[in-house]
């Protein structure tokens, strides 16, 4: 099954804590601090591989997760970093986040590696704390939390060139003819169920990349059938080929078909109609008068607009040859370079912290503000509060964790107690 989206949790490694010791050797009746510091959490990275093509492998498994640091030790011994964990991608995978849908990064043109959460810093260690008038602190720093993300993972191939048409008008065997793929061919409604890529090698001239897309019928762009699922394998495309039944050999009118699928690509994504295009009038074979046929029509209509009809049969091959060599030229003016869509979301800013650091709340009984959680406890129970430097230490904490943004909130004034623990304060701003 071809897989080209995903949801998927991330999370990066917590730092580890660091460590509180004093050293206790022979003959040293008064050794000084030794606690290590902690060691750093990992980082999550996506890599691109060219090997891959779907993203079958994330939708097997959801959750992802670093490796912790672990803890600093006695002795200065500095706690092992965690372990990285890098995601394979195909080239053309665009991770967003998942909410709110913004780009975080294409992983195209020249991003082959990117590291999207940085796992946590780690704890310091009492060693780093001391000093001529505290000379045996008894507080050391947390590891930073982790951080998580919920994400989408949409590939959209990276092909120069789209094929665009109704059912049954012969896409997949144009491109059977011109490249080297080999798409399943059949007559129902949805042909194609994958989109197939393909090389074409031109003799003197460049070659590209030319995509097939599949599931483009009326409403497409609404959700209707398949379209709405593949239409995004179109956005990186410089040129579009229409193909087109010119016969009517399923009844149909073909330059009603035409508008329809511009129509289609219209409301999908309006600078996906600006594009360059060429229409393919394919089955002419199977046309006994061209110059009264719906051919006719078709150039009628379009050519004076600046697009390029060509009569082609992808059976027979007639007609094939100049058109490739015609989309090669357009290729050379538009250039090489591979649409790659802009970051608009930076993890940094927003991941989750997985450690739910703390609660604020009013205790109206007993006329006090009360703060707890994990983080708050782990922080009181290495933090000396007799000591002016381990005061500090804490008063920071509060600051920088966004307890007293909390508290503030909840309208404390100087004055107020603000319980922690078994630990009572009165606020003063």
């Amino acid at each position: 099954m071809f897989a080209d989206r995903a949801r998927i949790f991330v999370r990066s490694g917590k730092g580890g804590d660091g460590h509180v010791s004093f050293r206790h050797e022979k003959f040293v009746p008064a050794g000084g601090p030794d606690g290590g510091d902690g060691g750093r959490g990992g980082d999550v990275r996506f890599v691109v591989d060219e090997g891959l093509n779907t993203l079958i492998d994330y939708r097997n498994t959801r959750k992802y997760k670093a490796g912790d640091g672990e803890p600093g030790g006695k002795k200065n011994c500095r706690g092992k970093d965690g372990k990285d964990i890098t995601l394979k991608v195909p080239p053309g995978t665009v991770i967003r986040e998942a909410q709110s849908g913004q780009v975080i990064m294409d992983m195209s043109g020249d991003n082959r590696e990117f590291v999207i959460l940085k796992g946590g810093r780690g704890g310091s260690g009492n060693q780093h704390y001391a000093t001529s008038t505290m000379q045996a602190p008894m507080y050391a720093q947390p590891g930073k939390p982790a951080k998580e993300l919920e994400l989408l993972l949409e590939l959209k191939v990276i092909a120069d060139v789209g094929l665009v048409g109704l059912p049954n008008v012969g896409k997949s065997t144009f491109l059977a003819r011109v490249t080297n793929a080999r798409p399943k061919i059949a007559n129902y409604h949805f042909t194609t169920l994958n989109p197939n890529l393909g090389v074409v090698d031109l003799d003197g001239g460049k070659g590209f990349v030319i995509a097939d897309i599949p599931g483009l019928i009326e409403g497409a762009s609404e959700g209707v059938g398949l379209g709405h699922e593949f239409l995004r394998h179109i956005e990186r495309t410089k040129v579009i080929i229409h193909i087109v039944d010119a016969a009517g050999t399923e009844g149909r009118d073909p330059l009603e078909d035409i508008r329809t699928i511009n129509q289609e690509l219209a409301a999908y994504n309006p600078d996906i109609a600006k594009r360059p295009q060429v229409i393919a009038a394919n089955k002419i074979d199977a046309i006994y008068d061209r110059e009264t046929s719906a051919l006719a029509a078709i150039k009628a209509e379009f050519e004076p607009k600046g697009i390029a009809v060509f009569p082609i049969s992808a059976v027979s091959g007639e007609g094939v040859r100049e058109l490739l060599y015609h989309v090669s030229g357009m290729l050379e003016e538009i250039g090489n370079e591979t649409t790659v869509f802009e970051s608009e979301y930076r993890p940094e800013e927003h991941a989750v912290n997985t450690d739910e650091p703390y609660t604020v709340n009013y205790d109206q009984e007993n006329d006090e503000y009360v703060v707890e959680g994990p983080g708050v406890e782990k922080m009181l129970g290495y933090t000396n509060l007799d000591s002016e430097k381990g005061f500090s230490f804490f008063q920071r904490f509060l600051k920088t964790s966004g307890i007293l943004d909390e508290l503030e909130k909840l309208g404390i004034k100087d004055g107020d107690t603000v319980r922690l623990y078994g630990h009572s304060f009165d606020y003063y701003k």
